[in-house]
């Protein structure tokens, strides 16, 4: 039975408010959403918008990932995962954007690769670890928790002010700081709330890269 209320929004929704003995009314105030239209959306008479399913993620507190697939999406939340948003495929993303005609054009791993390519020597110059140094904290102020990455984000930055670490950690924890300060998204950072999310796939990428850093000099 809960299974099936955690795949159908209107319902999940139903339970978070009850469970957290808020209205509709009270949702209404928290989101900004019209208490019509969550009505509407609880009694799955409207499709709810990816800015809804943020907003109703971060007012009811629970995962988005756990929103975007009630909503119908086709998402694999790993149970280890189940409290990140990380969990978010690059497939489900594009296909959320697609339909909610946030993208154009398609997008896939290699071209972050290739963006995060073009950052790694930058981080090895004093340009590039000023650019770090005096925005990063700026940038992160900006966004103001718009994802669980954050947390990562933060561990990253200490991380590359250590003096011990090796040039090619420096590169790599220096290229996904650098992609998310200089803003040059795949999915520009205006598509809210989706539009964090190819940051969030950049830290993964930065995190398995140093996993097998790790694994190659342990």
């Amino acid at each position: 039975m809960k299974n099936e209320e955690e795949r159908n929004l209107g319902s999940l929704i139903k339970t978070l408010l009850r469970t957290r003995s808020l209205s509709m009314r009270k949702l209404s105030m928290l989101t900004g959403i019209d208490t019509a239209t969550i009505s509407r959306i609880a009694n799955n008479k409207q499709k709810a918008k990816p800015s809804h399913l943020q907003l109703f993620a971060h007012h009811l507190g629970i995962p988005l990932a756990k929103f975007i697939q009630a909503a119908g999406y086709d998402v694999e939340l790993h149970e280890k995962n189940a409290t990140s948003d990380l969990s978010i495929s690059i497939e489900t993303i594009q296909e959320i954007l697609v339909s909610a005609n946030h993208l154009e054009h398609q997008f896939n791993l290699e071209q972050i690769h290739h963006e995060l390519t073009k950052y790694e020597q930058f981080a090895l110059t004093k340009e590039g670890e000023h650019k770090i140094l005096d925005e990063f904290e700026q940038k992160v102020d900006q966004v103001r928790g718009a994802g669980p990455f954050i947390n990562e984000l933060n561990k990253m930055y200490n991380r590359y002010l250590e003096e011990n670490i090796s040039s090619e950690e420096r590169t790599i924890l220096g290229s996904v700081l650098l992609y998310f300060i200089l803003s040059t998204d795949i999915i520009p950072d205006y598509v809210f709330p989706f539009g964090y999310l190819d940051d969030c796939l950049v830290v993964q990428i930065g995190l398995g890269r140093l996993a097998k850093l790790d694994h190659k000099h342990p």
